[in-house]
């Protein structure tokens, strides 16, 4: 049987929204620094926590850490994700308030984050690559298709964790399916934390 993730996907109203949807909502009405995410980062209790998104994406998990108070620094390597995440964060800051506020420390980035990772002396890196293909035929989400079709899928994924484990100062966070197993050759981490089907691996530096 075909998989219809693979099918062609449109990508023309594909948007990188701080304001509205999924994100306002998490905004407003999510759970501060005892979600799962600034769990893994370590973010409780802590001050001036600077963070090196390696791979924005949408921005939403980089939105979500600045939100609490976090510097984020975000790379994006596919030039169309970067134009939209410009754009929408332009917009999140021409909304004013708490969204300009949130938007000012967060620095996007265009490049690699293999290359760029040592340029920046990051203190703490989160790296969620495009997961690997489901084993089901289950249609994945539609919005995660458009993401897919705009960046890849990320083989080099084991290269970018290794790059941010030589790099990091304090951590790194591992965003990756619950049940998946970590790319050949990356080490265990040192503790994880588990959602329902994404866990965050966190590798404790010591150097």
């Amino acid at each position: 049987m075909a998989d219809p993730s693979n099918t062609e996907v449109q990508v023309d109203d594909l948007l990188c929204d701080f304001v509205g949807g999924a994100v306002g909502h998490r905004l407003r009405f999510g759970g501060g620094k005892g979600q799962a995410l600034p769990k893994a980062i370590g973010m409780k209790g802590q001050r001036d926590v600077r963070v090196v998104d390696a791979t924005a994406g949408l921005g939403r998990d980089a939105f979500l850490l600045a939100s609490l108070g976090a510097e984020v620094t975000l790379i994006e390597r596919s030039a169309e994700m970067h134009r939209r995440l410009q754009e929408g964060m332009q917009r999140a800051h021409d909304a004013g308030g708490i969204h300009a506020e949130i938007i000012s420390r967060m620095t996007l980035l265009h490049g690699d984050a293999r290359s760029l990772l040592a340029t920046l002396d990051p203190e703490i890196v989160l790296v969620d690559p495009m997961h690997p293909p489901r084993n089901s035929t289950a249609l994945v989400k539609k919005e995660m298709r458009q993401v897919r079709a705009l960046v890849g899928e990320d083989a080099d994924s084991a290269e970018l964790i290794e790059a941010a484990l030589a790099t990091a100062s304090k951590r790194v966070v591992l965003k990756w399916p619950r049940k998946a197993p970590l790319p050949e050759g990356i080490r265990a981490p040192s503790h994880q934390i588990l959602g329902k089907s994404t866990r965050y691996d966190v590798f404790m530096m010591h150097r």
